[in-house]
């Protein structure tokens, strides 16, 4: 496969281009033929005229790839290696939603050549590539798995927004459904990236991806739950964690809000699939309850504040920072800082959101509200920085002291630690982090 694929006699396609799928598209396009296919044609005609809203390309260093950008999906029949790169959401009940999974099988399937192999990337529980993609791949397409074509999995680690952790240097996890496609599919993604890891089945590099995420949520849900207790005993949560990051064995996590397409939802995945195996997952539902309870505690938070400081709660003006799941990047997914706006918005409070990362067209579609630019900052009494995003990081305190009301109450909620307490009460602001 890799030697017909390097000397152009076959192509490669990758189906769904949004964070994932677009980068990895752009890395192949560097060594194969490259086709993207998303059933988007909106999406399609911005990367055709090069415009990247995601931004990964040029956080991993790409310049406009040479990708063959079509939403028409019979152009899939020119590949023969095929990945899949679409979402894996949950629905409103927490259950997964394959839905967009199933839809962009359905489509190779139409399309599907013998001697294919399709790779599957999006984050599943595990079964999901063997028992619900491959039957409706050989029903669609009257193909045979392992006779007519092959299936692999090898689930996506991109973190958008980082700039450290790329692409090309993160451990790559790879698997097949046989020895043959497994070398196949290792050599394929090691021309991209430089160190890949093969699991023994299908099934366990579906674990792993699941894993993986599961338990950065259980940590965070632990450093969440140490933060409300120690709120209660008014002791600085931040203090607590820098002494005990002084443990040569502390890991280093810190509380916070927990939105995105990978750890507030991959828990789910797994809860699921235990579920229906008979087994009631204690640790992991308790900490996603946790979790997907600190916008309304911290909403709460932001009210007890201003109420402490003596603000009409009907005339204050409240700006809330930053709408991103992340910091420095503009993926509104699952975003908890939304919620936060949502939570405070039953108190009729005078609200305003500002990111200066996000469309806000595209988020006003999502979430129903609007944001204001940061330009327009004026006059708060209050300020809520939600997320880390360089622009609030790097703010000097005159530059946050112009924000504020000259007779206001100053109150700053540091939702992600990034100022310093003392600092903020030196400077005549009140002060309150997570």
């Amino acid at each position: 496969m890799l030697e017909r694929l390097e000397r152009g006699a076959e192509k490669l396609a990758v189906v769904g281009l949004g964070y994932v799928g677009l980068p990895l598209a752009a890395a192949f396009s560097k060594r194969f033929s490259v086709i993207g296919y998303d059933r988007d044609a909106e999406k399609i005609a911005a990367y055709r005229a090069g415009i990247d809203p995601t931004g990964e390309l040029s956080l991993q260093g790409e310049r406009q790839p040479v990708i063959d950008f079509t939403w028409d999906e019979e152009r899939l029949r020119e590949a023969s290696f095929l990945i899949v790169a679409v979402p894996t959401p949950i629905n409103g009940d927490k259950t997964p939603d394959l839905m967009p999974l199933k839809e962009a099988t359905r489509t190779i399937a139409r399309n599907l050549r013998r001697g294919s192999v399709v790779v599957y990337e999006s984050t599943v529980y595990p079964g999901v590539t063997e028992d619900i993609c491959t039957p409706l791949l050989e029903e669609i397409s009257g193909l045979r798995a392992g006779v007519d074509f092959r299936i692999g999995y090898s689930p996506e680690r991109i973190n958008p927004g980082d700039r450290v952790n790329r692409l090309n240097n993160i451990v790559k996890i790879v698997s097949g459904m046989d020895e043959e496609t497994l070398n196949d599919i290792a050599d394929v993604y090691g021309t991209i990236i430089q160190r890949v890891y093969r699991t023994s089945s299908i099934r366990v590099a579906e674990a792993a991806k699941v894993a993986e995420n599961t338990q950065r949520d259980i940590n965070i849900a632990f450093m969440n739950e140490l933060a409300m207790v120690f709120h209660r005993m008014d002791i600085d949560t931040n203090e607590v964690v820098a002494a005990m990051n002084t443990k040569w064995n502390a890991l280093g996590f810190q509380p916070g809000l927990v939105g995105g397409h990978c750890i507030g939802v991959d828990p789910y995945y797994f809860i699921y699939q235990a579920q229906s195996l008979g087994y009631h997952s204690q640790l992991i539902s308790t900490g996603r309850r946790i979790n997907d309870g600190m916008s309304g505690y911290v909403a709460q938070m932001v009210v007890r504040e201003l109420v402490r400081a003596k603000v009409d709660l009907a005339e204050a003006r409240v700006y809330l920072m930053g709408m991103t799941f992340k910091e420095n990047c503009p993926d509104i997914r699952n975003s908890r800082a939304a919620e936060v706006y949502q939570a405070l918005s039953e108190y009729n409070l005078n609200l305003r959101a500002v990111d200066p990362h996000v469309k806000r067209d595209a988020f006003r579609k999502e979430y129903g509200f609007d944001l204001v630019s940061f330009g327009d900052v004026h006059d708060a009494d209050c300020i809520v920085f939600l997320v880390a995003h360089d622009e609030f990081r790097n703010l000097t305190w005159k530059d946050r002291s112009r924000l504020f009301r000259a007779d206001g109450a100053r109150l700053i909620i540091d939702v992600k630690g990034m100022f310093s307490r003392a600092e903020a009460e030196t400077e005549g602001c009140l002060y309150w982090s997570l």
